[in-house]
């Protein structure tokens, strides 16, 4: 391809490739085309080109990296300015007094410039805007930067009074970057509250420009988190590091997100958006911003140092390793020296204060979690802190090992969960202490209850303690505690058999008056989760299925077998029901009894009678609670709540769910909090209860991250969270969310629906966000997948949508081809409106010249096969289920879009354009097909009136188009009642009065 460069070009191409220059991503490349084509306007010899490349150069060399290069051009402007001000036109007059703003602000951040130049930049700045009639409002605002810069507050506060009490101009900056400015001189002065209350028109999308919202999301974070306002601060973060990415000169705004990751406990983030921007740290274009980069990497390479992982390693600039320590140091000293310049040229301490209190500041939260996947750094480990000094001879504190061996004992008999931390007290305090047998056995025994697959030799060895300290029934129930290891890590025959001989032994023991029921219940339950767990070994649930079902048996051992395992372990389970059923006064026994009744509710739920199986499981679930023990309830009412679905009561399984997250507060590990969370999540969403529902898909998403299941149950939580907060509105998050999804949804574990289902999502928020190109990518590839299932009405649908994002982005050709594939594939569907639809969008291709053969003609071909089409499949349909009707309307609809595309393509001015009569045939035969459709279709009807009626004013039928208004005005009345809110009744209404008052006018 020629480079168009490579020869001279005339000037409408030179303001075409600067127009077409300044829409590329900002960056050195942009900087490196802009001097080129400065090259190609110098050729021309034309003073108002080379002056609009000046102006183009000094715009990207504004918006990037390298600003310090902006004052060249400048200067070469104003110097053609002053001698020959008649080269300049109205814009680019108004452009270069414009861009003195930049002028100020880009010298306060080069601090090789000194104060004076810069304060006597200041003063040329007010004497030229005079001399041009303009307002002080931008001198006055210009001011106030130079003040609040070196920290001079009250010069900064009268100059802030002056800009407010100016008249807005031309020159005042657009009201977004004004509020912007004005909401963080009050955050600077932590008035946090009026700071996002003067926020609020930028944040809700009534005043915006190039750079805001982006620059005020970043700004909001650090108030946000001060006033506890999490929730926004969280979006806030999500929207606008969305915003702020691809604008390489919003580096600042960039450190805000990095600042804001480092002060929630998101440090793992904080490390990914270093990495993103690797130039950053190195781009000295903007020592001002580069400072502010800087600081803040220093606090988020500090905050890993004190949670231990200084020698991890981080981005950092090019040409070494870095690891978190050796950054912080670098990073602190680099910002520091950059402070201390500013500070020399200032002559004010004002900079480096601030940017060491930047560095010092301490998180505000423990974690706050994003949704993202930004895991916490693996085994945080605080700083070690110097020991408190104590005189030599002051005796060393040692536990009480008699306090600590009561209360472990204390919350074994109550079986809480934090038994095994009070038992792993005691043995550390017993270390090297001689104790006597009974206390050995019972450390070493709830040493191996936590100590899973190696406990089984554990529990043998207590088994033998327990013996030697004459505590038969113990040793039994230890022993039987170790072949229920065995049966979990080894299987075989050997644990049932062992188990059984323990059964014999104990109750004969018991009879003896050798044991109590609680060693003989122990026994009884460690055979009852031997066998239980043999029968249904191969058909637990996956380790990540939160759904819990349970699928049909399939025993290798065939049927016979199978049902004789499971008649075991109902047999073992009612016998533990039956022994421990006079004894469930007593707390420990009773969870023996409500463990039976679960066993039985689960092999009630494996042989498929889910209704019998939750009645058992929701009894065991109150035995457990009257005893006190609402943890051990938690398992069994996730369950209830699988079990509930399963049964289609969906409130059912939400009261289920909340139980579990409320019994379990305190004691599910992350892991459990993940799985619950993410059931209410889907619970909740399928009741279309989204604002919840994602705050429990958020919640999911942080624990299964916590637990090391981020690329299981945390894609599937993120995919959930990003589909809630899509259909809340808020697609900028829902994209930062599923695209951190993305990555891990994995066809086998969640399935390719679940694939599909994100990248639909994904193109419906680029749509939203107006990203029309990256929403056809989105699409495309989910069709890709969607092309291989069975049925492929989603295949045409996605097929369908990324044509219609293909001509948003401006790609007809691409978007031809895309609507000819999803008519085939509708047509293959039997699905004619959709064939339909995607001829008519083809038709509008071709008006526009656009497609494959574009031009009226082709348009025309195409509007008629859709109607070809309607008719046919009206025709061969069977209207039982309106399908018929259905097709109607879109023949209606087919005649109103041809109507409108001729109209598009007619003359107005020409009374007698045949195509505008075409036109008005095709709206009034809309017209007469939604009439044949009732009141149903009395909206669509009035719609087609209306744009007839305008037409019939263009070829000079005033009486016709006042009648046609007048037909619309019968259908919504001439005036809305009193209570009638804004809608498309109004709207309808009020276009018929001004047709109505345009056809009664007489010709001048």
């Amino acid at each position: 391809m020629n480079d168009p460069t490579s020869q001279a070009m005339d000037f409408d191409t030179l303001r075409r490739a600067m127009a077409d220059n300044y829409e590329q991503p900002e960056g050195p490349a942009r900087n490196a085309r802009a001097e080129t084509l400065l090259a190609e306007a110098e050729k021309l010899g034309i003073p108002l080109a080379l002056i609009e490349a000046l102006g183009h150069q000094l715009k990207v060399y504004n918006y990037s990296s390298e600003k310090d290069k902006m004052f060249v051009p400048f200067a070469r402007l104003l110097r053609m300015w002053d001698e020959h001000p008649e080269d300049f036109d109205e814009y680019e007059t108004h452009t270069l007094h414009w861009v003195f703003k930049w002028m100020t602000a880009g010298m306060l951040g080069q601090p090789h410039i000194p104060l004076a130049s810069v304060e006597k930049w200041l003063g040329e700045m007010e004497h030229r805007y005079r001399l041009a009639g303009h307002s002080e409002r931008a001198v006055r605002h210009c001011e106030f930067s130079v003040a609040s810069h070196i920290g001079d507050e009250a010069r900064a506060e009268r100059a802030f009074t002056a800009w407010l009490a100016a008249d807005r101009d031309t020159m005042a900056d657009c009201h977004a970057c004004e509020l912007h400015d004005q909401g963080w001189w009050q955050a600077w002065r932590e008035n946090d509250e009026e700071a996002l209350s003067l926020w609020a028109p930028v944040l809700d999308g009534t005043h915006a420009c190039a750079h805001e919202p982006h620059a005020v999301l970043a700004s909001s974070l650090l108030p946000l988190l001060r006033l506890g306002r999490v929730d926004e601060a969280r979006a806030h973060h999500l929207r606008g590091l969305r915003l702020v990415r691809p604008m390489e000169s919003m580096r600042g705004s960039y450190a805000d997100h990095v600042e804001f990751c480092a002060l929630t406990g998101n440090e793992a983030r904080g490390l990914e958006l270093l990495a993103e921007r690797p130039a950053y740290f190195t781009d000295t274009g903007e020592p001002r911003s580069h400072m502010d980069f800087l600081a803040v990497v220093a606090l988020l390479t500090d905050r890993l140092v004190a949670l231990g992982h200084g020698g991890r390693t981080v981005p950092g600039p090019a040409g070494r390793d870095w690891t978190a320590e050796d950054l912080a140091r670098h990073a602190r000293a680099e910002a520091l020296a950059l402070a201390e310049r500013f500070d020399a040229r200032n002559g004010t301490p004002h900079i480096g204060r601030h940017v060491r209190a930047r560095m010092d500041r301490r998180p505000l939260l423990d974690r706050l979690p994003l949704g993202v996947r930004a895991p916490r750094p693996a085994h945080p480990v605080p700083a070690p802190r110097p020991a408190e000094a104590r005189p030599a001879d002051t005796p060393r504190a040692e536990p009480d090992l008699a306090d600590l061996l009561a209360e472990a004992r204390r919350t074994s008999e109550a079986m809480h969960p934090d038994s095994l931390r009070a038992w792993a007290a005691a043995a550390r305090a017993a270390e090297g202490r001689e104790l006597p047998a009974r206390d050995r056995a019972e450390i070493a025994d709830h040493e191996a209850m936590g100590s899973g697959p190696e406990g089984a030799g554990l529990f043998e060895r207590a088994a033998d303690l327990y013996e030697e300290a004459g505590e038969k029934g113990e040793a039994l129930a230890a022993r039987a505690r170790a072949a229920f290891v065995r049966a979990l890590t080894t299987g075989g025959e050997e644990p049932p058999a062992t188990v059984e001989e323990l059964r014999r032994t104990v109750l004969a023991l018991h009879a003896e008056g050798g044991t109590g029921a609680w060693e003989v219940a122990s026994v009884l339950v460690c055979r009852v989760r031997v066998l239980t767990h043999l029968a249904l070994a191969d058909h637990a649930p996956h380790e990540h299925d939160h759904t819990g079902g349970a699928g049909d048996p399939e025993h290798p051992d065939g049927p016979a077998d199978a049902e004789e395992a499971l008649r075991a372990a109902r047999e073992a389970a009612e016998e533990l029901l039956e022994f421990t059923g006079p004894h469930t006064a007593q707390p420990r026994l009773a969870s023996r009894a409500a463990e039976a009744r679960a066993t039985l509710g689960e092999l009630a739920a494996h042989a498929g009678d889910l209704e019998a199986a939750g009645a058992l499981l929701t009894r065991a679930v109150e035995e457990y609670l009257a005893a006190g023990q609402p943890w051990f309830a938690v398992d069994h009412e996730t369950r209830l709540a699988a079990l509930a679905r399963a049964l289609g009561d969906t409130e059912a399984a939400e009261r289920a769910v909340r139980a579990a997250l409320e019994h379990g507060a305190g004691h599910l590990d992350a892991l459990g909090q993940a799985q619950s969370r993410l059931r209410l999540a889907e619970i909740l969403g399928e009741k279309g209860e989204f604002p919840e529902a994602a705050e429990h898909a958020l919640e999911a998403a942080h624990w299964a991250d916590e637990a090391g299941e981020a690329r299981t149950l945390g894609a599937w939580a993120r995919h959930l969270l990003g589909g809630f907060l899509l259909r809340r509105g808020r697609a900028a998050e829902a994209a930062e969310v599923l695209e951190s999804a993305l990555p891990d949804l994995d066809a086998g574990t969640h399935g390719d629906g679940a694939v599909v289902q994100t990248l639909w999502w994904l193109g419906d928020c680029h749509t939203e966000l107006g990203e029309h190109r990256q929403a056809a990518e989105r699409w495309l590839r989910a069709a890709e997948t969607a092309r291989h299932w069975p049925e492929q009405r989603d295949h045409a649908m996605l097929a369908h949508l990324a044509a219609e994002a293909l001509g948003r982005a401006g790609l007809p050709e691409e978007a031809e081809r895309a609507y000819v594939r999803a008519a085939e594939l509708w047509r293959t569907e039997g699905n004619p409106h959709g064939v339909v639809r995607a001829l008519r969008a083809r038709a509008w291709l071709a008006a526009d010249g656009e497609g494959a053969d574009g031009g009226p003609a082709r348009a025309r071909d195409l509007m008629d096969e859709a109607l070809r089409e309607c008719r046919e499949a009206a025709a061969a349909a069977d209207d039982e289920d309106g399908a018929r009707e259905r097709l109607i309307a879109e023949r209606g609809h087919t005649h109103r879009q041809f109507g409108d595309l001729l109209a598009r393509t007619g003359d107005p001015d020409d009374a007698g354009d045949p195509v505008l009569e075409e036109a008005l045939g095709h709206l009034d035969e809309a017209v007469a097909v939604y009439a044949s459709l009732g009141e149903d279709a009395a909206d669509m009807r009035t719609g087609a009136e209306l744009a007839a009626a305008w037409l019939e004013l263009d070829l000079g039928r005033r009486e016709a188009a006042g009648a046609r208004a007048g037909r619309v005005l019968a259908v919504y009345g001439e005036t809305a009642p009193e209570d009638a809110a804004p809608g498309p009744a109004s709207h309808r209404r009020a276009e018929a009065r001004r047709i109505r008052e345009l056809a009664e006018r007489t010709e001048a």
